[in-house]
């Protein structure tokens, strides 16, 4: 054998190096707003960027559409009523996590930005968190030995330093898993100067569902108080309060829900009700929502830069996802929690220069659940049996497994919690989807085939018996075979926790 054979050889022989992983997850941003998805309402080119040079996953969902516990079920790879946080309870670190694995297996770990769990993070060699929800401005972020505020600077481009920061200062003998976390887009959606400008004044078409009058569907839909037409207070139009007020006062103002708006136009006064000022309310939401969302866009793409300019790009996985789905208007609401798809889907990019085919698309069902194991498998670690997800290795490599699942678990328990949004649980297949809200003893039956804005709720409907008995069939099987014992039926969260601000902490 020649020595240049012999090079080649040894090379091909050799194993492939352990990949970094760089994990980017935004809060409540919706698959909807990212172009790659087909947005009608912005252009994302970075995320795009993404989506070109990697895959992007067509239908992956939430198992619990609220921030903490989609947290948990990221970090541990379990359904709620297994990981202990079914609402905005406090999360128990000495469990068994993507990230304590990852460093046990050599990887060094970071966490920076929105942790929003009640505890302090475990399995980490840097963890920089924000108390909370954190604040858009001047942000405060924490770490284990003390505080610092970043006055001055916007919170999406503090985390997205500091990510970069990790990376460049990492061990260099050492493969890394980076968790960064932004705030943005979560309410109450406030951009910084520049993204504000570039969506101040522009028109942001509707959602066709904006104005859905609720026809067929259960009470719990018609009692949610997350209308964007009703529930927006003026903290969140970021109307101004009269000078004077200030402290509770001032609060007490911003969190009314206006019923009528005064604004100057062209040196008049126009006062906006009814359907007039819910299409302002709707356009003043969007703006800010969407500016935030491009602020995140151009950060990732500041990263992938970096990436590159550090030779870093092949051997790196980077993740871009949400930790829920979120309504733009749809069904006239905002926020998450319902089944409904805004709500349920999540976007999912994943690029992979090593082993991912640019371009490429998995239309397979995928789960938050099966990120651990994904990352797991992907550095050559076992995956414990406590993860219920399963590694999306095979779909990223462009195979779908015989046994791939064809059916989804769903539960929201915070019941009546915010937005008075009702408990329920559901499965979805590829052509419907069934919703219980046990409390209420309601059910929701849609054929997503013909109906996919989920408009008419065909549940005891004549002709729908043999697809309700085979959805109720599926809907058991996944709880049994999930163990879902109703254990957190009942659960709230502790007092004085109400996902706007959690203990700083965990104190």
């Amino acid at each position: 054998m020649t020595f240049a054979l012999a090079v080649a050889f040894l090379a091909a022989a050799a194993p492939a190096p352990r990949p970094n992983v760089v994990f980017i997850m935004a809060d409540d941003h919706a698959a909807h707003a990212i172009s790659a998805y087909g947005s009608r309402v912005n252009q994302t080119p970075n995320l795009d960027r993404l989506a070109r040079e990697g895959m992007l996953f067509a239908n992956t969902f939430v198992t619990n559409s609220i921030c903490t516990p989609s947290r948990a079920a990221i970090l541990t790879g379990a359904y709620s009523h297994k990981n202990g946080v079914p609402v905005f309870n406090r999360f128990d670190g000495s469990q068994a996590t993507v990230a304590k694995l990852l460093q046990a297996a050599g990887y060094h770990t970071g966490m920076i930005g929105k942790w929003h769990l009640g505890s302090d993070p475990t399995g980490f060699d840097r963890w920089e968190i924000l108390p909370g929800q954190g604040v858009y401005q001047d942000p405060v972020l924490y770490t284990a030995t003390g505080e610092r505020t970043y006055s001055g600077r916007y919170v999406t481009d503090v985390i997205t330093d500091l990510g970069i920061d990790f990376i460049r200062e990492r061990p260099k003998d050492r493969p890394f898993f980076l968790m960064l976390h932004h705030k943005a887009p979560h309410r109450e959606w406030t951009p910084d100067d520049k993204h504000r400008r570039m969506f101040e004044g522009r028109v942001i078409p509707e959602a066709p569902t904006l104005w859905d009058d609720y026809a067929t569907r259960t009470d719990a839909l018609r009692e949610n108080q997350q209308r964007v037409a009703d529930d927006l207070t003026r903290r969140d139009l970021k109307l101004e309060p009269p000078s004077g007020l200030v402290g509770k006062d001032r609060d007490a103002w911003l969190a009314v829900k206006p019923i009528e708006v005064a604004l100057l136009v062209d040196g008049k006064t126009t006062t906006l009700t009814g359907e007039a000022l819910a299409r302002w309310k709707y356009q003043r939401y969007m703006q800010d929502y969407l500016a935030c969302v491009q602020s995140i866009d151009d950060n990732v793409g500041r990263l992938l830069d970096f990436l590159k300019e550090s030779g870093l790009e092949r051997d790196t996985i980077v993740v871009y996802t949400s930790d829920q789905g979120f309504f733009l208007g749809d069904h006239g609401l905002y926020d998450k929690r319902f089944m409904y798809e805004e709500s349920l889907r999540m976007p999912l990019l994943v690029r992979w220069p090593a082993a991912v085919r640019a371009g490429s698309r998995a239309e397979a069902m995928a789960l938050n659940v099966d990120f651990a194991p994904t990352f797991l498998e992907a550095a050559g670690v076992a995956v414990p049996a406590s993860m219920q997800g399963r590694s999306l290795l095979a779909l990223l490599r462009g195979e779908t497994p015989a046994d791939w699942r064809t059916a989804i678990y769903y539960r929201y328990y915070h019941d009546p919690g915010h937005h008075n949004t009702r408990a329920h649980y559901g499965v979805r297949t590829a052509t419907h989807k069934l919703i219980c809200y046990w409390k209420k003893d309601q059910w929701e039956l849609f054929d997503l085939r013909s109906d996919p804005a989920e408009l008419r709720n065909l549940y005891g409907q004549p002709g729908q018996e043999a697809t309700t008995a085979e959805l109720k069939a599926t809907l058991a099987r996944l709880r049994s075979d999930l163990q879902d014992d109703d254990r957190f039926a009942d659960e709230q969260p502790p007092a004085g926790v109400d996902g706007t601000v959690a203990a700083l902490r965990g104190k």
